[in-house]
């Protein structure tokens, strides 16, 4: 089995970082979202894996390696100009699929389980799609499936007014090579996308096995700066603490912290999990919980948590933030005030904080 990584999206509910850098290689603790999906795919015995990847290729290509060989993966990249839905992703795929068996799977997509048990199935009880699904309450935000209790799956509807079902497809797919008949039969859709859940749904007419296997690992597909805050500080969770930076006696640390090699800790409280990159510069400040700090920051004089900052940001005497996302380069001060700030600030932000 290969599979097929998509990482070619425009992550419109992520601006402003979207408009300088792919929602993919946002960091959830302190690690790109799309690196936890290629290592869940390596855990799965996969190795030929085909990157979907657009107007940030060279972005990804930088992060990831030419050809994988950090995650144990062949990694080849494939170009789309325009995202235009899953399906015509597969569609550029058709020479590197071949007539492969494949795993499809959304690069923004953060699954705990990841697709081991997945894949496992799909190999033994092969399918003409199969697909990972999980309840949610506002299924009409999603693709829906509607599965009988033997698993089989009688219709899918991308976004329905009025759900059937309450049984979300989470972009985890596993298909035969039919999917690509399936594929050139449809036609775009009224948002002008080739639209997955119509491939499967002609599966379906078409009279092949279509299964659905449901999971109730925590997922979240980080399409928001709230998702993120929350995939964040669940995976904080389950964080191991481990001090490699510098501390100074006027500092205490509590709990479960990563401290990243070169970082500084000066007349500070950290208060864990929380994890602070290489070469940060921590002074004068209280980070509480569920808080990530990425390499080369400062923060000084003032009070963060629930929040994550990007690489080579800057805080300084802005008082208390929570739940906050601050972009690469970005600079917040003001005065120390007794209520908390709010900030969603994109890469190379400058803001300054007035009575």
């Amino acid at each position: 089995m290969k599979a097929l990584v998509l990482a070619g999206g425009t992550g419109s509910r992520l601006r402003p970082f979207t408009h300088s850098g792919t929602k993919q290689l946002l960091p959830i603790a302190n690690k790109p979202v799309l690196f936890y999906g290629l290592e869940s795919i390596a855990a799965a015995g996969i190795t030929e894996v085909g990157l979907v990847v657009g107007d940030y290729a060279d972005d990804i290509r930088r992060a990831v390696g030419a050809g994988g060989c950090a995650f144990g993966l062949d990694i080849t990249y494939i170009s789309q100009s325009r995202p235009l839905g899953l399906a015509h992703a597969v569609s550029l795929a058709r020479d590197f699929l071949g007539d492969d068996d494949f795993l499809v799977y959304l690069g923004d997509n953060y699954l705990e389980d990841g697709v081991r048990d997945f894949v496992a199935h799909a190999t033994l009880h092969p399918a003409a799609a199969r697909l990972l699904v999980t309840s949610v309450p506002d299924p009409s935000a999603f693709g829906v499936a509607e599965v009988e209790t033997t698993g089989r799956v009688t219709r899918v509807e991308e976004k329905p007014a009025c759900p059937r079902s309450d049984l979300a497809l989470i972009g985890v797919y596993a298909f035969s090579p039919a999917l690509h008949e399936a594929v050139r039969a449809i036609r775009p859709s009224a948002r002008g996308e080739l639209e997955i859940t119509h491939a499967i749904q002609w599966l379906i007419a078409d009279g092949q096995d279509v299964r659905a296997e449901t999971t109730s690992s925590v997922w979240r597909d980080t399409g928001s700066v709230d998702d993120m805050l929350e995939v964040n500080r669940h995976v904080l969770d389950g964080l191991r603490g481990r001090l490699d930076g510098k501390v100074d006696p006027d500092s205490v640390v509590v709990g479960r912290v990563v401290l990243g090699e070169g970082a500084v800790v000066r007349g500070s409280r950290i208060i864990g999990p929380v994890v602070i990159g290489p070469g940060s510069v921590i002074s004068n400040a209280f980070i509480g919980p569920y808080t990530s700090i990425g390499a080369a920051c400062r923060v000084h004089d003032s009070s963060i948590e629930t929040s994550v900052l990007l690489d080579r940001a800057a805080v300084e005497c802005a008082g208390r933030i929570e739940r906050s996302f601050i972009g690469r380069d970005a600079v917040v001060s003001a005065p120390r005030f007794p209520y908390a700030h709010r900030l969603v600030l994109g890469d190379h932000s400058k803001v300054q904080l007035h009575p």
